[in-house]
């Protein structure tokens, strides 16, 4: 569960971040995405069309307008399922707060998001992501739009290159061994504010690290029986020992009504209006 009081150490350039709901343009082109020994996603090369993608996450202010325009209840409001974490809980475990939803990522009882509000939205659902989508005429990027923008024309498991060291320079990851005792070590133990850390070669935010962000499109192997959603990007909670996906390769699954505080997602679109 959330601790109460944390002694955290923010540096100065970090609380100058500020959200950003901008686009970028990413040109239309043949890429080359996968890796060479990836299960789930090999080694390919694609061609897509030009599109666009949100600069940043999208953030708990840009989420509220919606709640406040349409009055509609997420999933973790409607169902009280979501999944929060604190530490020391065992890798991989997390706990179900019915309290938790996108006000509260990690339950009533351990703080809102009245400080936050240019933190990404988290405990939504890729259902609720897609209500957004649809209310604000937006889509989800697809898994390859978003694989593309991650690289930003690397084609490296990260968009620097092959060194992991490198990802506190780019990313808010679980920076400690396991979870059993909190980590905020880059300053944050769960989310940080969008921009927070240095852009990719595009000059996209959070591609890696602070939540994992829902995409459109399914994979050869996904459950013939039950519907799953897939995220890329990894989150605040994955840590180079558990959930190591703050890079370009690796897809995550999940069911599209599951809201966990390590969720969220960033629009695309198109062509612009």
């Amino acid at each position: 569960m959330l601790v109460s009081v944390l002694l955290v150490t923010v540096s100065f350039s970090k609380l100058k971040a500020q959200p950003d709901s901008g686009l970028v343009k990413i040109p239309a082109g043949t890429y080359s995405i996968g890796g060479q020994t990836h299960q789930l996603n090999p080694l390919r090369k694609i061609s897509l069309a030009a599109f666009y993608i949100g600069k940043t996450e999208m953030t708990n202010l840009q989420f509220e307008e919606f709640v406040r325009a349409t009055g509609y209840k997420t999933d973790a409001e409607r169902l009280g399922n979501a999944m929060v974490f604190e530490p020391g809980l065992a890798e991989f475990k997390w706990l179900r707060d019915s309290t938790a939803f996108w006000r509260f990522p990690n339950g009533k009882g351990r703080g809102g998001i009245e400080n936050k509000m240019n933190h990404p939205v988290t405990s939504i659902s890729y259902a609720d992501a897609e209500a957004y989508c649809k209310w604000a005429k937006v889509r989800l990027p697809t898994l390859d739009e978003w694989e593309v923008a991650s690289r930003a024309g690397a084609k490296s498991t990260y968009f620097w290159g092959e060194d992991q060291e490198q990802i506190g320079t780019y990313a808010n990851i679980w920076n400690a061994r396991d979870h059993l005792t909190a980590d905020v070590s880059d300053g944050y133990m769960y989310t940080s504010p969008v921009a927070g850390f240095k852009a990719n070669a595009f000059g996209l935010y959070d591609m890696y690290g602070n939540v994992f962000e829902f995409c459109e499109g399914g994979l050869k192997n996904d459950p013939k029986k039950r519907k799953v959603v897939h995220a890329r990007g990894g989150s605040w909670w994955c840590s180079r020992n558990s959930c190591g996906f703050f890079n370009s390769v690796d897809i995550g699954r999940v069911s599209p009504h599951a809201s966990f505080s390590n969720q969220g997602f960033r629009i695309a679109k198109t062509t612009l209006d």
